[in-house]
Formats: structure tokens, sequence, C-alpha cells
């Protein structure tokens, strides 16, 4: 670089540096734009804030004060901050920013880690309006409101302008698990656009339960249109429905033991409900409601709602009425009717007496048992009846052989209709009792009243006893073992055992009943031990009884009936439905082997 070319650059720096010295914008100058900056950004985002002021106690941006005249100049910015308003059933905890309740705790319940039970927390939890203000949509969910409490009461109020205003007012009564809501939009039908707003409802929800897996098998959001059973979305998978067939009486939040039920005194037109599968430690379900409410131009808006946050106990919920007791799954038809009218208000009878649920689960078997002892006793009877006539059923397969099956059970057919004996009888009584045996598989584990009850070994009824903590997964099984599935198991083999003895089973169907105590370990190994133990109880108080009926019975006696009957006279016999539809079975094939023989 030559002389005259350096002194040329020299000069030029000198200048620049003079220019940024004597020419910079002043101090003020330079604030004025970086407010303006930031009410553009606010004003972009559909009046969300400048990224600085999303955080939780963020300072507030600087806003002239021709911005604090606009549209909601007040509310666009703030610092959030949460009150509290709680009675003796619940503490709700508000924020200023978006005006709504942040997180929900039901007194008196704890986790499964002892903690208070809290349905939603968070900025996780979103609640508000979504609004069309001058072509703009407006999410009063970014708004910061302005709070203002009562005894009983938090009003939360954005206001547009002076006489214009966005108003949320809660209501909380002594000893209720019902939260009051109304939505107030005073002189807003003068600038919000369009025939309709929409309310969104989104939450997480927060792991209460010992298993993450069987808390959310029995989450799900519900929904009940009018005239119609409640009903919900996909329990197993994402799911979004639209719901527009008719008028929506409730949308429910529902988790395992506990719910959020939101309530219209006028029910909804439109709602779209979304259910999310979570995979994050700690979190069950996520939850998307959109609520469609018509809105009219011509005057002021008013929207009352009520919320119920608490236990999903059966009798608590029905005196909410509106069929919100039926978030409780009692089963498919017609287990859910045996649940509800017989189980249930027995089961509540027992629970009257203050005892432990350990002893109220005994007691309601033993009753059980005694109801269905007729049942038990008839179809041992027949069971005993086919072991005394098996060796003359052996003769009969000796006789005609086990190649011509057909034949074979003819003649066993006209064995059965001479000593007067139904074939099926041991098993119809059994049938019968499936249907109960079924409806305890969905009672317990749905039973809100087990939650935290204790019992022997058994920390807490309504989930597994983990006896044995394995540390690692063995497939089928789990993590663990439960000995009350365990003690469950052992219980049905001996159970087993003892019916193949009465019913003389043979060959393959000696050891058939040896393969579902097995299966049932690994299906019911991480179910309630509740239920376990229910079942334990059934199998011990069935063998109990089977005894009892055995060392009543005289199979001589029986063998000597059963020869009576064969000599009578075949128009002595009093034939049962069952033998009547043998005869005519016999008849029917007799007649198709006549006519096979005439064609051939």
């Amino acid at each position: 670089m030559d002389k005259n070319t350096f002194t040329g650059l020299f000069l030029i720096m000198i200048v620049l540096a003079g220019s940024f010295y004597f020419f910079k914008p002043s101090e003020a100058e330079m604030k004025k734009e970086r407010e303006r900056i930031s009410i553009d950004s606010a004003s972009k985002a559909g009046v969300k804030h400048a990224p600085a002021a999303l955080a939780e106690n963020a300072p507030a941006p600087q806003l002239d004060s021709a911005a604090l005249k606009g549209p909601f100049g007040t509310s666009i910015s703030g610092t959030a901050t949460t009150s509290v308003l709680e009675n003796e059933a619940l503490k709700l905890t508000f924020t200023n920013k978006g005006g709504k309740i942040k997180a929900v705790e039901v007194k008196g319940e704890k986790t499964y880690l002892d903690k208070p039970v809290v349905l939603f927390d968070g900025d996780e939890n979103i609640f508000g309006l979504t609004l069309n203000v001058g072509g703009k949509l407006v999410k009063t969910n970014d708004l910061y409101f302005t709070a203002t409490k009562t005894a009983n009461a938090m009003v939360m109020r954005a206001n547009y302008s002076a006489d214009k205003y966005i108003e949320f007012v809660y209501d909380l009564q002594p000893k209720s698990h019902n939260v009051g809501f109304n939505i107030n939009l005073k002189g807003m039908n003068q600038v919000i656009q369009r025939d309709s707003i929409s309310l969104d409802w989104e939450t997480v929800l927060l792991q209460q339960e010992k298993s993450l897996k069987n808390e959310q098998q029995y989450s799900a959001p519900y929904y009940k249109y009018a005239d119609k059973n409640p009903d919900h979305l996909s329990i197993a998978k994402d799911e979004t429905e639209n719901l527009s067939k008719a008028k929506i009486e409730w949308i429910a939040f529902k988790q395992h033991f506990f719910s959020a039920v939101l309530i219209p005194a006028d029910p909804f037109n439109k709602v779209n409900l979304a259910v999310r599968i979570l995979t994050e430690p700690g979190h069950v379900k996520g939850y998307a409601a959109k609520v469609n409410l018509p809105f009219n131009q011509l005057d002021a808006q008013n929207y009352k709602m009520k919320f119920y946050f608490g236990t999903n106990q059966f009798k608590v919920l029905k005196a909410q009425g509106q069929e919100i007791e039926k978030l409780v799954e009692m089963g498919y038809w017609p287990l859910k009717y045996i649940n509800r009218f017989v189980v249930l208000p027995v089961f509540n009878f027992l629970e009257s007496f203050g005892w432990n649920y350990g002893l109220i689960i005994l007691v309601l078997t033993i009753a059980l048992k005694v109801v269905l002892s007729p049942l038990t006793y008839k179809s041992y009877i027949s069971m005993a009846k086919m072991r005394i006539l098996k060796p003359e059923m052996d003769e009969i397969k000796a006789k005609v052989g086990e190649d011509n099956a057909t034949l074979l059970q003819q003649e066993y057919l006209k064995l059965y209709k001479q000593v007067g004996v139904n074939p099926l009888g041991g098993c119809l009584p059994m049938l019968l009792q499936l249907p109960i045996v079924m409806a305890f598989f969905f009672f317990f584990p749905n039973l809100f009243e087990l939650r935290g009850q204790s019992f022997l070994w058994m920390h807490d009824l309504s989930t597994y006893d983990d006896f044995i903590k394995f540390g690692f997964t063995i497939p089928f099984i789990g993590d663990h073992l439960s000995l009350m599935c365990v003690l469950m198991t052992i219980s049905t083999l001996i159970y087993t055992y003892f019916n193949n003895q009465v019913s003389g089973a043979t060959g393959q169907m000696k050891y058939i009943g040896y393969i579902m105590p097995v299966v049932f370990l690994g299906v019911l190994n991480s179910y309630p031990a509740g239920l376990n133990y229910y079942y334990f109880l059934a199998n011990m108080l069935t063998f109990g009884q089977q005894f009892l009926i055995k060392s009543m019975v005289n199979d001589e006696k029986i063998h000597n009936i059963l020869k009576e009957n064969k000599k009578k006279p075949e128009e002595q016999k009093k034939k049962s439905k069952f033998q009547t539809r043998l005869d005519d079975y016999m008849r029917q094939q007799q007649q198709v082997k006549t006519q096979e023989k005439k064609n051939k």
C-alpha cells in the first residue's frame, strides 16, 4: 500500500468516527424507539406480549401514553401475580395473566407420593376466550387482568376502554366442590365481530396414582349430549371429535379418581374435544376443548357456567345431577346394572357401619355367596350325577367306538334321557354367576372409596400391592409381583383341582382348567389389590361351600335315584325343556339319515 492510499483511508476513518459521535441519537430518542418496537411486536402477535414479557413475573415493557389509551392498552402487558380463594374442599390459585384458575388442589386427598392432589397447575393450563376484535384475534389467556377478591368470589377484569371490558367472575361457596363461573362482556358487542366466540380450555393431567399406565387406562375426556347417555373419547389413542349432533350439557376432563367438569347454564351448541397420550414422566394425558359460544352484537353478553372439581365418588357425582355420576365406569350391559343397583347399594350399606374396607369386602363376598348358594348346590349335584354316570358312558364308548361321533353322541343323549340328567346342569348355574364375577372386575378398579385404604400388608386397596419389586420388567408379569394376586392364583388352582374331582373330568378337560389361573396371574398382577382380594375370598368360600355340600350329599343315594328314573316308563317321566329339545334333535337326525338312504 503506497503513502497516498494509506493517507486517504485514514482520513475516511476519521470522518466516520466523527459522524458517529456528533450525530448519534439522544438517550430519549433511543428509549422512544424501543417502546415503538415493543408495541409493534405485541400487535403482530395478536395482542401477545413481547418475548421478554412472556415469562412469569417478567417486568412489563414500557408503553407510551398512546398505546395505554388504545384497545386493551392497560392489559397488553403486566406482571403475573397470583391470589388464592379456598374453602374446606378446594384451594384455587388464580393468576391475573389470563384471569384464570392456575391451579386446583383437592383438599384432604394425597397422591401416591403423599403430596397434595393438584388437578392441574402452571402454564400448561390454558383457559380463556378467543375474540375477533377489529379483524385481529385476541386471546384473553394472554391479557393481564385486574383481580378483585371478596370473601367467596374472585373478579378478574380486562378493560378494553373506559366503558368496555371483559370480566370473569368466580364464586366458591363454603364446603362446596362447585365453582360458579360467569363471563360478562360489558360493551364488547360494539367491538367484537362475527356471531360467535370461542372458549378454549386446555390442560395436562398430572399423575396422582402409583401406576401411570393404569391411570391412563381410566382417564378420558367425557361429554353428554342432551337426552343421551354420557360418552367419552378414546382411552388408548389420540383422538379429536367435533361434537355438534345435539346440545351438549357438560364436558369433563376425567382422571382415574378425580375430575374437572364444566357445566353451562345453557347447553353448548358445538364443542371440539381432543385427547393426547403423553409420554413425559408424571403426565397422564393432555386434554383440549374449544367451545363455540353464540354472540349477539346487539346487546351485552353474559354466559353462566359452573365447574366441578373433585373426586369421582359415585354418590358425590350423582348429587351434581345431569348423570355426571356416569363418569364412574360400572361396566357394560348388564354388568353396569348389577353394579349400580345391587353391588353398590350393598357396599354403601356395609360402609355405613364404619368398618375397615378389607372387612367390608369380606362381608360383601360372604353375602353374595349366600345368595348364590342355591346355584352352587345345583351345579354341584349336576356334576355329581355326571360323575356317577361316567362308568356307563365309558361302556357305551367302548361298545360304539370313538370313530362314529354322531352315534356315540346319540347314545349318550339316550342315557341322559333315561336317567333324567341334564348334561349342562353343572354349567348353567356357573354361567348365571359369571356376570356377577365380571361385574366386580369393573367395580373395584373404579371404586374411589378404596383409594388409600389399607388392609393387612396392602397399603392401598385401589392399586396393586408390589410385595416383590424386581427392579426390571418381566414380559407378561411386569416389574413387580403382587402377593394377593399370587394367593388368588393359588386359590384358583386349588378350586380347579377340587372341581375336577367333583365333575370327574379326564383327558384334556382335566388340564385346561389349570391354564386360566396362570393367565390371570399375568393379567391381574397390576390390578387393584381389592379386586384380587375379592377373587381370593370368592374362591375360598366356593371351595368351602362345595366341601360342605359334599359332606351332605350321598353319591350312592344319587345313583339309586338315577337307577329308579331309568326303570320308569317313558310316559311317567317328566321331561324338562332340555330333554324335549334333545328328543326333537334326535328325531331330526333320524329323519335326515332316513332321507339320505332314500336318495341313495
